[in-house]
């Protein structure tokens, strides 16, 4: 069977009914220096074998993240994640399950949703959660379009320490839409100013914690400003697990809270897909973006789950929708159910614990090798440390050495002049040899 199964013929009928002479005709509007002439040396065609072989000889130049001690975060956690979890989300009932506009045949999909938002909401200590989103950075981004709806205002203040990739796909949106962004810079110690940045025109502020370096930021300050000024707090975070020991975003003021779901549940699988949790007070809801599954009865008095509110532009609102995202992750946010529904509160909360405590143990080795400087007091399970040189050719050099030692900074902000600093998470798959494996290899680097 072929993969293109279009004779000439077809071609030639369909590109007559279009009016159009030729197949290229259809990329004219694509610059000429932008189209490729060839394949760029790759061979016209090849058995499946061979592709197998091809594919694996380029598969086995990664290192897995499981094959060495393993200490990356920056938004993307390796975390445990039960076999369970795995063999529930392929159970039929969820397999054959779409989209749930008719009630009558998703009622699993739209009771996971619906239990899902009530996990999200008690997590985050809010009022209200929507069915997901697609991960935490547009979480973030549509936040802020929806502070704009609520308060009538159009600039937004963003702290310095916010993740880069959130920070870049706020200004995206922000500029397409003609808003202001106040973006503060990156602060690695800290010390960031953001209640001074706060003004009468500011319709948010959009404050990470544990930041991007690591950082615990007491909201509370924040919001009180934030709501002097007549302005919303939206709270963001990229490391879930955290919100099993760190008092939750609702309970310090925040108005929205959104953050990525990913260590519940979601192994990290090259980036994605993630799952983007999205969270606001009661009476904001008719704003919040993306869908709300809600609890019913049926004619017969049954328990059951319907769509309650559906804001997005395809549920035929057209202007009058709030978001044109069009999934909510629901496989990822399937898992994140499981996962969290088998951890329940006691088991999230020694987890916490456990990733609190390798990090402490990790920072305490790290800063014992000379020429390092751990920059956090309190932390969770991510910090930053400060090396010689550059950042990434240290990261390299612990590659090679079988350690992934963490993110340079430089790669996520590589304009920010804070070439010096590494990322560095631990979570509970770290063991002691670990550990050790990183300050030895460290040391022998920075040597």
């Amino acid at each position: 069977m072929r993969y293109l199964p279009l004779t000439p013929e077809d071609r030639t009928e369909m590109l007559a009914r279009i009016g159009a002479p030729s197949v290229d005709a259809l990329f004219a509007d694509i610059p000429a220096a932008k189209l490729n002439p060839g394949l760029d040396g790759l061979p016209g065609h090849q058995s499946e074998l061979s592709v197998e072989r091809t594919l694996g000889r380029l598969a086995a130049r990664n290192v897995p993240a499981g094959s060495v001690p393993f200490f990356v975060g920056a938004g993307a956690y390796r975390h445990h994640v039960p076999a369970t979890v795995d063999h529930l989300i392929q159970r039929s009932e969820f397999l054959t399950s779409y989209t749930p506009y008719q009630p009558e045949i998703a009622q699993g999909t739209l009771q996971y949703l619906f239990e899902f938002q009530t996990q999200v909401a008690l997590l985050t200590g809010m009022e209200v959660a929507n069915a997901s989103m697609y991960d935490g950075s547009t979480a973030a981004g549509e936040a802020v379009l929806m502070a704009h709806r609520v308060t009538k205002r159009r600039k937004a203040v963003i702290a310095g320490n916010v993740h880069p990739h959130y920070r870049e796909t706020i200004a995206t949106l922000s500029r397409y839409a003609d808003d202001g962004v106040t973006a503060l810079p990156p602060a690695p110690n800290g010390a960031e100013d953001i209640l001074a940045a706060i003004d009468g025109e500011t319709s948010c502020v959009v404050v990470q914690s544990p930041d991007v370096f690591g950082h615990i930021v007491d909201l509370k300050p924040i919001a009180e400003k934030a709501h002097a000024a007549g302005a919303l707090l939206i709270a963001v975070f990229t490391e879930v697990v955290s919100l099993g020991l760190i008092e939750p975003p609702g309970a310090q003021g925040a108005d929205i809270v959104v953050g990525e779901g990913q260590s519940i549940g979601n192994p990290l699988t090259f980036g994605g897909p993630y799952v983007g949790l999205f969270c606001t007070r009661q009476k904001y809801v008719r704003q919040m973006p993306g869908r709300l599954a809600g609890e019913t009865v049926d004619a017969d008095g049954k328990r059951g789950f319907v769509l309650t509110l559906s804001t997005r532009e395809q549920h035929i609102r057209r202007e009058k929708a709030t978001s044109n995202i069009c999934t909510n992750s629901g496989l990822c946010a399937l898992a994140f159910t499981i996962h969290l529904s088998l951890l329940g509160e006691t088991g999230l909360r020694k987890l916490a614990r456990l990733n609190h405590a390798n990090a402490c143990k990790l920072a305490d080795a790290l800063a014992a090798v000379p020429g390092v400087k751990v920059l956090n007091g309190a932390f969770f399970n991510e910090f930053t440390i400060r090396v010689p040189g550059k950042a990434a050719d240290v990261i390299e050099k612990l590659a090679a050495k079988g350690v992934l030692g963490g993110v340079p900074y430089s790669r996520l902000a590589p304009k920010a002049g804070l070439d010096d600093l590494i990322l560095v998470a631990a979570t509970e798959i770290n063991t002691d040899e670990d550990r050790a494996a990183y300050a030895a290899a460290l040391k022998e680097v920075l040597a």
